[in-house]
Order: structure tokens, then sequence, then C-alpha cells
């Protein structure tokens, strides 16, 4: 069974919004009691279908999104595409993780006092037939490497620019799991993977759910929450955009890029449709020899 919510939008903006401003509270309480019990959240049309229309089509004729993407190897040598930046730029797509409607929810779930920070942003490329999957993780898995200090005070929003569902390889989670704690990770191919010891148990102890999503929904998740993917067989691709937030008060010890520690500078809803973008040509794009979350610490083995 889903669980969704209803984001109200609103239209009129002044024209630039500061992290420290009043933001309208988006999530009713009864939401955030719901993702603080099951580790994340559901929200329906997050974006409308314009929006959704832009940023896909975006993704795709933006020729540093496919300069800059990483091949990362599941268990079974399938490949699985991402690219990943981290400051948020005055391209549509960080216009969208800089969005009122974005920042507002996210401050809501973190429930911290200090000015959230963008981590960073990926884009998810599932292409039909090859896309490969992901292994049971959870995202502080990777980011324990980042020795940032508060899992509680991460948190990653998925956007759907595609539909998501069972045969294109759509998110699977455990419920719950994030009450767990930092599962121990090692290597699965080239991703990091949970101790399956511990997945097979909270797979016994609570429950799996297919996050079946449709273009324009977006699903808010805890960085310790267990979540997994498979591989995409179907004849339809699966596209997403994941942006990774964190508050300010979060330190990182072994973390070179800086927006984690920077406050997001929000921009109206309406920035994706009405403001002129530029390419991501210039964006601070990961390269996979300097993520620390794919390098051995020696605890993996």
């Amino acid at each position: 069974m889903r669980h969704r919510c209803k984001l109200n939008l609103i239209i009129n903006y002044k024209p630039r919004l500061k992290n420290t401003d009043m933001l309208r509270e988006r999530l009713s309480p009864a939401d955030l009691a719901l993702y603080q019990k099951q580790g994340y959240l559901v929200i329906q049309g997050f974006c409308r279908p314009d929006e959704v229309n832009k940023l896909y089509q975006t993704a795709l004729d933006d020729d540093a999104m496919r300069k800059n993407a990483l091949d990362l190897n599941d268990q079974s040598g399938k490949k699985t595409r991402l690219s990943l930046w981290f400051t948020p730029g005055n391209d549509v797509f960080g216009y969208l993780t800089r969005s009122e409607r974005m920042i507002s929810s996210v401050a809501q779930v973190l429930d911290g006092d200090s000015p959230v920070c963008h981590f960073h942003s990926k884009l998810m490329q599932k292409e039909p037939k090859v896309g490969g999957a992901w292994e049971w993780h959870q995202d502080y898995g990777y980011w324990y490497k980042n020795q940032f200090m508060f899992p509680d005070e991460l948190v990653s929003v998925m956007v759907a620019l595609t539909d998501a569902n069972k045969q294109n390889g759509c998110l699977q989670v455990i419920k719950g799991s994030h009450k767990l704690g930092r599962v121990n990770h090692g290597f699965a191919g080239e991703q990091v993977g949970a101790d399956m010891v511990m997945v097979d148990n909270a797979l016994k102890t609570m429950e799996l759910v297919y996050v079946e999503l449709e273009a324009g929904d977006a699903l808010i998740f805890h960085s310790n929450l267990l979540h997994r993917s498979e591989a995409n067989l179907s004849d339809r691709p699966r596209w997403s955009i994941i942006s990774c937030y964190n508050l300010q008060s979060n330190l990182a010890y072994n973390e070179t890029s800086t927006a984690w520690k920077v406050p997001v500078d929000v921009v109206p809803d309406s920035a994706i449709m009405d403001w002129e973008a530029v390419s991501l040509s210039d964006a601070d794009f990961l390269r996979k020899e300097n993520d620390p979350a794919l390098k051995e610490t020696g605890w993996e083995k």
C-alpha cells in the first residue's frame, strides 16, 4: 500500500527567498509523523507535467549530463548510469533543487535550527533492457565515509522524471529500516552494499515496499532507510533526479566539496518554467576517482 500526501503549491512569490526566511510549511503533522515512522514519504504531483517535460528534455539534450555520466557495475555486471554534481546552479535542475517547495519540505522533515544545504544531486539514468540494479544500501552507508556526523540531518528527495514501476525497476524500500541505525557496508560490484545478513533479517521483520511513482511524484527518504532497485528489463526508461540535503550543523570531516555547508539560495517555484536557465556544462560534477565512498577504508572486509 502506498502512503501519499498532496503538496499544496502557492502561486505568488517575492522574487527571491533567503534560506533563513520563514518558508511556508508544505507538509502536515500527519505527513511528518508518517515520515518518522516509516522513513519515507511519497508526495504526489510534486512537479507539474510541463515542469517534468522541461526537466526530462534538458536531461536528454544537455551534453554535460552525457559527458559527465558515471557507469557503475552491479553484481551481475550490468551498468547503471548517473551524473552527480554538488553546487546547485542557475540551470533548470538547480531551480528545482533550490525551489521553495523543495527546501520548505526538506526543512520540515529535518526539523533543525540550522539552514538547509545542498550536498549533491544526481541524475539516475536506467535505460530500457540494459539499466543495472542498485544493491541494498543506506545512503549513510556511503556518507559515513564522508564522515558526516549525524545521519538524522541528511535526507534525499527523488523526483521521478518518468513513471517508475515494478516493470522498469522502481525503488524498493524496507519500511521502518531507518530505525536500525547504520548497517555495515562493503562493496557489491562497483557499488557500496549493505551487510546482507542484516538486510535479510530486516526483510523478515519489516515490510518490503515497491515505491511506484508517476512522473512528477517525489519520494523523501531518510539517509538510513534501506533501499534497492532491480535492473530495468522493460522497454521503457526510468529516469529520476535525486537531490540530497544536509543541515549546516552536520559537519563532514572527509568531504572535499563545499556545497554541503553552504545554505541554499532559495528561488520561487516558478523559476523552473519562467527564469532563464544556463547549461550544466559549468557544474562541479563528481569524478569517480574522487569519491571517498568508492575507496576502501579497511572496515569493508
